[in-house]
C-alpha cells in the first residue's frame, strides 16, 4: 500500500463531516504542500475525533500556528 492510500485510510474517522474535510485537503492540497505543512496534516490526523472536530467547525483555534493556518484553510 503506498503512502497515500496509507494517509487516505488514516482520514477516515467517526464521522461524515471529518472524512469529508480531511479527504478533501489530502486530495486537493496534501500534494502540493510544504514539507512543515504536509507533517502538520499528520499531526492533525493524531488528534482525537472530538478535539478535531472543534478545530475544523472553528469552535477553537490550535496553539500550534501550523495546525491553526490548516484547520482554518480546510473551512473554507
Amino acid at each position: 500500500m503506498n503512502e497515500l492510500n496509507k494517509l487516505r485510510w488514516r482520514c477516515r474517522r467517526g464521522t461524515l463531516e471529518l472524512d469529508i474535510l480531511l479527504l478533501n485537503y489530502l486530495e486537493n492540497h496534501f500534494p502540493q504542500a510544504n514539507a512543515d505543512t504536509q507533517q502538520g496534516f499528520l499531526r492533525l490526523l493524531e488528534l482525537e475525533d472530538t478535539e478535531l472536530m472543534q478545530y475544523l467547525l472553528g469552535e477553537a483555534v490550535p496553539k500550534d500556528t501550523v495546525l491553526a493556518g490548516l484547520t482554518s484553510m480546510m473551512r473554507i
